[in-house]
C-alpha cells in the first residue's frame, strides 16, 4: 500500500471550522497548454527538444506519410474498395509526435491514430485488410504491441489492465492508449482511468480532443472546460499540449513517459482537429462551419514544422516532392498485396481465437468440412466478403 493511499483511510481536517460553504471550482485551476512553436513559427531554441537532425526531418516525414495515406485511402473507399474510413488529416502532429516516443517493447492501443502503428513496423497492407474487415490483420497488429479499437473507449480498461501486468513484472515498458474527446464522454473510459489511478499502474493516456465526438462538439458534451482536469478525479496527473505542434507533444509525451515508466500514470489532452470527416459516412458541413474549418486549416501541423524546419536550415535536405511519391508507391504495394490477399476458407471462422481449438469447436469444424464435401453445391450460397 503506498503512502497516498494509506492517508486516505485518515479522518478529513479542514483548514478552520464555521463560516460559509466553499466551493471546490474548475474556474479556479489554472490548466497551461504546453507549446514550442507558433503558429507564426516562432519559437524559444533553448525549449526544442535534443534531437539530431535526421530526426527533425524524420518527423516531417512521417507526416506527410500520415496526409498521404488518409488521402488514399478515402480515395479507394470512393471507389468502393472500402466499406469506409476515418482520417486523420489534421492530426499529423499529435499522432507523429506521440508515438515517436514509444519504445519497441511499449504497448499501443489505438482508436484514430493508423500511422502510429506504421512507425512500429506494421505494413500498410494489414491496414487496408483491416478496413476491409478482413481479421488477418489483427494477428500483424499484435505481433508490433499494437490493437486497433473502433468501439469507443473500450480498449481503456484493457490498456490499464495490460498496464498492470507490466507492474506486477516490474517490466521497463509502458502501455500507452489513444483516445479521442468523445471517449472520455463514455462509462467504459471512467472504469479504465479509475483502474489505473487506483492501482498506480504505468500506463499513459493520450486523447486527441480534435474537438468532435462525430458530430457532437466538445462544448456540448461536457461541462469541463478541459479534457485535462478531468484526470485529476482519477488521482491521475494531466498535461494539456497544444496538438497542431509536433515538437511539444513529442516533448510532453517525452517527459510523460519517463513519470509512467516510474509507476505513475499520466494523462495528455492534446489540442488538434479533424479537418475531414469523422469518417466517410459523414458529412461534417451539416455541423461545422466553413469558417471554423478554414481557420484550422490556416493552423495546418505540417506547415507549421515545416517553417521550424526552415528556421533551422533543414529545409534543404528535405525532397517533399520525393516523400509524396515514395510513399504513394508504399501505397501502391501495399493495394495490389491486400488485393491479391486469397479467399478465406471456411476454417477460418474457427481460427485465430484459442491455441488450441477445444472439443466442441472440433467436432463442429469436422461436421462442416464434411457437409461440404458430401453437398459442394453448397458453395453456392457461401459469400466471401467483397474488397469493399
Amino acid at each position: 500500500m503506498t503512502d497516498r493511499q494509506r492517508t486516505d483511510l485518515t479522518p478529513p481536517e479542514p483548514e478552520s471550522y464555521g463560516g460559509p460553504v466553499e466551493y471546490l471550482s474548475q474556474d479556479d485551476l489554472r490548466v497551461p497548454t504546453h507549446q514550442l512553436v507558433t503558429p507564426d513559427g516562432e519559437y524559444d531554441e533553448s525549449s526544442i527538444p535534443d534531437l539530431d537532425d535526421e530526426a527533425f526531418r524524420d518527423l516531417y516525414r512521417w507526416m506527410v506519410s500520415d496526409r498521404v495515406f488518409n488521402r488514399r485511402m478515402v480515395k479507394i473507399q470512393r471507389r468502393g474498395e472500402l466499406g469506409t474510413f476515418g482520417t486523420t488529416r489534421g492530426q499529423e502532429a499529435s499522432i507523429v509526435g506521440s508515438a515517436y516516443t514509444i519504445a519497441p517493447d511499449d504497448w499501443m492501443y489505438l482508436g484514430r491514430a493508423w500511422t502510429a502503428m506504421f512507425m512500429r513496423g506494421v505494413p500498410m497492407r494489414d491496414m487496408i485488410l483491416f478496413w476491409r474487415g478482413i481479421e488477418e490483420s489483427q494477428q500483424s497488429f499484435a505481433e508490433h504491441n499494437s490493437q486497433v479499437a473502433i468501439a469507443v473507449g473500450a480498449h481503456l480498461p484493457l490498456a490499464a489492465g495490460t498496464a498492470w501486468g507490466m507492474d506486477i513484472r516490474d517490466a521497463d515498458e509502458i502501455t500507452m492508449a489513444y483516445l479521442g474527446d468523445g471517449a472520455t464522454s463514455t462509462g467504459v473510459v471512467h472504469e479504465g482511468l479509475n483502474l489505473a489511478g487506483a492501482l498506480e499502474v504505468p500506463a499513459l493516456f493520450f486523447c486527441q480532443n480534435n474537438q468532435y465526438a462525430i458530430s457532437m462538439p466538445f462544448s456540448e458534451q461536457t461541462g469541463a472546460n478541459t479534457i485535462a482536469q478531468k484526470a485529476l478525479g482519477y488521482g491521475i496527473d494531466a498535461i494539456r499540449v497544444d496538438g497542431q505542434d509536433v515538437l511539444a507533444v513529442y516533448d510532453a509525451v517525452m517527459e510523460a513517459r519517463e513519470r509512467v515508466k516510474r509507476g505513475e500514470p499520466v494523462f495528455i489532452e492534446s489540442v488538434t482537429y479533424r479537418l475531414d470527416a469523422h469518417t466517410t459516412s459523414d458529412d461534417p458541413h451539416r455541423y461545422r462551419t466553413e469558417e471554423e474549418e478554414q481557420a484550422w486549416e490556416e493552423n495546418d501541423p505540417i506547415e507549421r514544422y515545416r517553417s521550424f524546419l526552415e528556421s533551422e536550415g533543414l529545409w534543404d535536405d528535405i525532397d517533399h516532392d520525393a516523400i509524396v511519391e515514395e510513399i504513394n508507391d508504399e501505397f501502391d504495394a501495399a493495394l495490389a498485396a491486400a488485393n491479391d490477399f486469397a479467399e478465406r476458407d471456411v476454417s477460418e471462422m474457427f481460427a485465430h481465437v484459442y491455441e488450441e481449438l477445444p472439443p466442441e469447436l472440433r467436432r463442429q469444424l469436422t461436421e462442416f468440412e464434411q457437409f461440404l464435401e458430401e453437398h459442394p453445391e453448397a458453395y453456392d450460397y457461401i459469400d466471401q466478403r467483397p474488397k469493399g
